[in-house]
């Protein structure tokens, strides 16, 4: 959020209130408009960049991904693994080494960042505030800042870089406490494409020497 401007009367106190909940109601709609985007599209399929950086730590690290996913349903392909959601449980799938682990998703106690939640974890928790405009290759990329309620989360703030044409997120970044800093910059985003009834199925059958390791 932005900073706390000291002023010397109760007049521009006044003023500056006012003018701080009409920017925290203008990045709210703006978020809401994203969620109701898309939800309009029966998928989505995203090609997406990754970087996380923390020099202090000596951190870097850069990766590729892609996913495609219809109402809480996903496949996400990233960094050499394939996860499959298909709305009651998970499968992670390791080619490396012909491993595949299933568990039952229990949303209470999964507070990550899953493709599911990508377009609506904004939606409570966060204290919200327009930030920069950026244009990238033409577009104009609105940032809205989420800043924690929870004085406890290891997260500093979020910066949600939505495209004001399409209403698309472009990019996110994530900054922890500790100056870890997580981007997902989106290269790729198609609507409505013509998935497979059987998309966002495990099948057993396709992994024959796989180690299967059933969590519950």
């Amino acid at each position: 959020m932005q900073k706390i401007i000291r002023i010397l009367s109760l007049f521009i106190l006044t003023i500056g209130l006012s003018v701080h909940a009409q920017d925290s109601q203008k990045a709210k709609k703006m978020l809401d408009e994203v969620s109701v985007k898309i939800k309009s599209y029966n998928n989505v399929v995203i090609d997406f960049k990754y970087s996380m950086s923390n020099p202090k730590k000596n951190l870097n690290q850069e990766s590729k991904g892609n996913v495609a996913q219809q109402g809480n349903k996903y496949v996400l392909n990233f960094m050499g693994v394939t996860r499959i959601f298909d709305g009651k449980k998970v499968y992670n799938i390791v080619p490396e080494d012909e491993e595949i682990t299933i568990s039952t998703y229990d949303d209470k106690k999964d507070d990550g960042l899953t493709p599911s939640k990508m377009f609506s974890f904004f939606n409570t928790g966060y204290k919200y505030a327009i930030d920069i405009v950026q244009n990238v290759k033409g577009r104009k990329i609105q940032y809205i800042k989420l800043t924690p309620i929870d004085v406890k989360d290891d997260v500093k703030d979020v910066l949600i870089g939505i495209d004001s044409q399409t209403k698309h997120i472009y990019t996110l970044i994530q900054t922890a406490k500790d100056g870890t800093k997580t981007t997902f910059t989106i290269n790729s985003f198609k609507t409505n494409q013509p998935l497979s009834k059987n998309h966002f199925t495990f099948t057993e059958s396709k992994y024959p020497n796989y180690y299967i390791n059933k969590l519950d």
